[in-house]
């Protein structure tokens, strides 16, 4: 029987991301609080975070000095905007944090208040850009399948994943995909990462060429593509790719709203794969999901057009009404300096062999296809027969069953297409606490195996 709760949820809500119809029946998952590594649900349950909320609370849940800091700056500035050249401190402090701690040279900041809206910005910024250079057919954008880079219109359009597509008249014109950089499910037999990285890069050719390289503007990538698997890209792949855009004069945005900020065990996913980005995409582990805050920064090759353009108009027209808000540049200013202060890269550097090592294990179980990761981030993919990669049919869901069992144990996951399951656990996890989040994730593997047995699902 629900809740009181789960009613009220289920008679107001509209949950993004969520079967609506399934979730009357089931209703939700209600969490009341967390500290650390662990949130507690309505009846006191505990549970590993071991999703980091949806791959951002970098600093684990009740850090006091967030907290306060967001106190702070709530009684001394709530809101201002940054319109019309208005500002205040914590906006310009965090503006240059970031262009100190940039993997590529950067010019400016600009803020908006999601990962989405940072994206948005971005195939925005790449339109204007060439309209001002009297290149207007110089607009297609390139993405990837499964490769996620949000909801807006724009943004999901560039989004690489059917199901933010499918009745929503999507993606838009001029939104291209290239293939997917996913060895173990799309490499040929006795392909190497090298030699797939290669075909990979000369299919982006061939697709630049196809559509002529003067209307092809922009590429964009995940370092390590999340939402669509959280999947590692092959060997020399953004080598290979670097080349062929730099061939083409085409900019390369980099999204780092996952990577960005010690995931991968460096600041940025972008110098873990050597990404030549004129610009990139930050949001998320900004402020540890704190406060709701993006940024997208930009070289000078493009800051330079935007204000020329500007001085011609009259303005550049675009924000939004919380871009820079003080609150969450404050958190962001004071998240960085914790990520600097307590060393919080060296220590993802320490503890991710423990982390991958016990992924890795997940390889030796009979559902487990491929475990992959690099830094605290990383992949499985459960299989029907692991010989051959045969795949279970999408419908069984059995990737979703096993993270409703690992709920069970008291650690939560995602499930993703493909029958992928992420992880991505807050950065200031132990070893010991990675130990018991994979211990538990394990039973749960054991309880999908015997549901799967029970079903009839494995192969023969």
């Amino acid at each position: 029987m629900l809740s009181n709760v789960a009613v009220r949820d289920i008679e107001t809500l509209v949950h993004p991301y969520t079967n609506l119809a399934t979730h009357r029946q089931t209703g939700p998952l209600v969490l009341e609080s967390g500290k650390g590594i662990y949130v507690y649900d309505s009846a006191g349950k505990e549970y590993i975070e071991g999703m980091a909320g949806l791959w951002c609370t970098s600093l684990g849940y009740s850090n006091q000095e967030l907290v306060e800091t967001a106190y702070e700056q709530m009684k001394k500035l709530p809101f201002t905007h940054i319109f019309g050249g208005r500002s205040h401190d914590p906006a310009i402090e965090l503006a240059e944090k970031l262009k100190e701690i940039a993997p590529v040279p950067i010019s400016k900041v600009f803020y908006g208040a999601s990962g989405s809206d940072a994206n948005d910005t971005q195939v925005k910024i790449v339109w204007y850009l060439n309209n001002a250079l009297g290149r207007p057919q110089k607009k297609k954008i390139i993405s990837r399948l499964k490769g996620y880079h949000g909801v807006t219109v724009a943004s999901a359009s560039l989004t690489g994943l059917p199901n933010n597509h499918i009745d929503f008249d999507l993606p838009l014109p001029g939104i291209l995909h290239t293939s997917c950089p996913h060895h173990y499910r799309f490499a040929e037999p006795g392909e190497s990462e090298q030699d797939y990285s290669s075909r990979l890069a000369a299919e982006l050719e061939e697709m630049i060429l196809r559509e002529g390289p003067d209307t092809v503007a922009a590429f964009i990538a995940e370092p390590v593509m999340g939402a669509g698997g959280a999947i590692i890209p092959p060997e020399g792949y953004f080598e290979k790719i670097n080349a062929v855009l730099a061939k083409y004069d085409i900019l390369f945005i980099s999204d780092e709203v996952i990577t960005g900020f010690g995931r991968t065990g460096k600041m940025f996913g972008t110098e873990t794969y050597g990404l030549n980005a004129d610009s990139i995409s930050l949001a998320k582990q900004i402020t540890s999901a704190y406060f709701p805050l993006s940024a997208v920064m930009m070289n000078d090759k493009i800051y330079d057009v935007l204000v020329d353009q500007s001085r011609k108009i009259g303005t550049f027209g675009h924000g939004n009404t919380y871009a820079g808000h003080p609150v969450g540049c404050a958190v962001a200013v004071k998240t960085l300096e914790i990520y600097q202060r307590d060393k919080i890269i060296e220590r993802v550097r320490q503890v991710s062999p423990k982390f991958l090592a016990r992924l890795g294990k997940l390889a030796e179980h009979p559902l487990v296809g491929e475990a992959r990761g690099v830094g605290l981030i990383g992949g499985i993919e459960l299989v029907k027969d692991k010989a051959s990669k045969a795949q279970f049919e999408a419908k069984k869901a059995v990737a979703a069953k096993s993270v409703s069992f690992a709920q069970e144990e008291g650690v939560i996951l995602r499930a993703m297409g493909g029958d992928r399951v992420a992880f991505c656990p807050p950065l200031v996890i132990s070893e010991a606490e990675i130990d018991e989040m994979f211990d538990r994730y394990e039973r749960a593997l054991g309880k999908t195996l015997d549901w799967v047995k029970a079903e009839g699902l494995l192969a023969a």
